[in-house]
């Protein structure tokens, strides 16, 4: 008979699950209160990249509505999802991060939106766009139709320790990884991924994987064995994957 697991590990692999669906999206629905109108909701589509902790990142207008919102009450949900192109959406998994959104200024994290939109280049230096960053205090997880479970923020974001230290070795093992292993990069899009085409290049590392990005259009997600928290496990995770994905080549 096939036990079941523990409470603990069932929340853990909800957390886990809820976290990777955050990292492979870049698009969610923005829900805050409406200033002007008696703090009515009002829900808008955003663009967001994920924190290496996983905390929401964008770049709003001032002139935008939710971001005049976000200034009268800072308190926000963002609704995630990979349900609406099901036949039957309720299956589909969802997360809706709650939280508040605040500005940030510290240029790791424009860099690192940018990176997961690109096509936000064109006017992120517009004098009315900022970065701003989601403070995650819980989230609500659907995993399908009758899965749903309420989720402590410490739950759903990576260890701060391993976030911090990957967000420091970042950008060096981006140069590296891309100037020094290309064709182990593509190896990785096409033998794990089963991605087609040339030219894949890492843009993004967080303790859970790397996302990466061909001809700054087609975005991929790479998620590793497991997590890693420093520069050795990342170099670790990284031949893991590059021994995973030669075995893959040699067999076809």
């Amino acid at each position: 008979m096939q036990k079941r697991g523990s409470a603990s590990e069932n929340k853990t692999e909800t957390a886990n699950a809820a976290r990777a669906l955050a990292r492979s999206r870049r698009v969610g629905m923005l829900a805050t209160a409406l200033a002007s109108d008696d703090s009515r909701p009002y829900a808008s589509l955003v663009t967001y990249a994920c924190d290496t902790d996983a905390s929401p990142i964008f770049l709003f207008s001032t002139l935008a509505d939710h971001t005049r919102n976000l200034a009268a009450d800072a308190r926000a949900s963002l609704l995630i999802e990979d349900a609406g192109r099901r036949a039957n959406p309720q299956t589909g998994p969802r997360l809706t991060l709650v939280g508040r959104i605040a500005p940030d200024e510290e240029p790791r994290l424009r860099r690192r939106f940018l990176a997961l939109n690109p096509g936000a280049a064109m006017y992120a230096e517009f004098g009315d766009f900022r970065i701003y960053r989601m403070a995650i205090e819980r989230a609500h997880w659907v995993g399908g139709f009758a899965q749903a479970r309420w989720l402590e923020s410490a739950a759903v974001l990576s260890a701060a320790a391993a976030a911090a230290a990957i967000g420091e070795v970042e950008p060096g093992a981006i140069a590296h990884m891309n100037t020094a292993h290309g064709e182990t990069i593509g190896l990785y899009a096409r033998q794990l991924l089963r991605r087609a085409g040339s030219g894949w290049r890492i843009v993004a590392l967080d303790p859970d994987g790397c996302d990466l990005v061909r001809r700054a259009t087609t975005f991929a997600r790479l998620s590793f064995p497991q997590p890693v928290t420093d520069s050795t496990s990342l170099r670790e995770a990284f031949l893991a994957l590059a021994a995973t994905a030669r075995s893959g080549a040699a067999a076809s």
